[in-house]
């Protein structure tokens, strides 16, 4: 179980019970009471809940938190969408992954998808904007963390500005792996904040390969800000739910698409 999805059965039972101990929700999940005790950690900061000793209350978003509790939770929303497609291009995604490789991830729910998934590496440096992402990487056996410096956002639980410009025009990554609100032939990928498309402009400009992690719901969207053109792609993961008509047109112009799950 994902640790997002595990949150989110957390948020469910104490909307229920209202609270919840410990114990209880390390017997309900199947995991260790110290997995659970750092969940509530994250989520008490994040202000999804109230921790308490032994365990947690349910945070009432009327009491003066409803918009900061909102915009807290809109990644843990967003990560519970298309799970199984994003699992499927993760899984194919995985397999670009070598060891003393330098790697562009994401504030993406899909590219945390994928990051869960980097274990069994003697050497591997994991470049990110995704808060989530780096404090799940960071105890990881053979995965260095860099995160990238910015202004932190709750609404995507991301860093986003260039502050960090100029340690991202120092570092040299294998793959950049992106995802995007929508993609289009006319627009390439898009993404909402124009802040966020900014730091993946410059990430897959010194990146070797671009390669776009793209569920079939994105396909022929367009968002506010264009961030890569489809030249700039050397690949791109999508699941098997795209339509063979959609296929056809995107692989006549030129995208070199991989179907996760055929």
């Amino acid at each position: 179980m994902l640790q997002l999805e595990r949150q989110q059965q957390i948020l469910d039972y104490l909307e229920k019970n209202r609270k919840a101990t410990t114990n209880e929700l390390s017997d309900m999940l199947g995991v260790s009471a110290t997995t659970i005790r750092t969940d509530l950690n994250q989520m008490d900061k994040a202000k999804l809940l109230t921790k308490t000793h032994g365990g947690a209350v349910y945070r009432d978003a009327s009491s003066g938190n409803k918009e900061l509790t909102g915009r807290a939770y809109f990644f843990h929303e967003r990560a519970l969408e298309n799970q199984h497609e994003k699992d499927l291009i993760a899984g194919e995604a995985i397999k670009l992954v070598e060891n003393h490789m330098c790697i562009f991830l994401d504030a993406s729910s899909t590219a945390y998808t994928l990051g869960m998934k980097l274990r069994g590496f003697t050497e591997l440096t994991v470049i990110t904007n995704g808060i989530n992402l780096a404090l799940s990487l960071k105890d990881i056996p053979g995965v260095t963390v860099i995160l990238t410096g910015g202004i932190v956002t709750s609404a995507s639980s991301s860093i986003e500005g260039l502050l960090g410009e100029d340690l991202l025009k120092k570092i040299h990554t294998d793959i950049a792996f992106v995802s995007a609100r929508g993609f289009s032939l006319e627009n390439g990928l898009t993404d909402f904040s124009i802040y966020e498309a900014d730091l993946k402009r410059m990430c897959i400009k010194s990146s070797t390969k671009t390669v776009a992690l793209i569920d079939h719901t994105k396909f022929d969207t367009t968002s506010i800000s264009s961030y890569a053109s489809v030249d700039d792609i050397h690949l791109l993961i999508t699941d098997n739910g795209l339509s063979r008509n959609t296929k056809e047109i995107y692989e006549k112009a030129g995208i070199d698409l991989l179907i996760a799950g055929e």
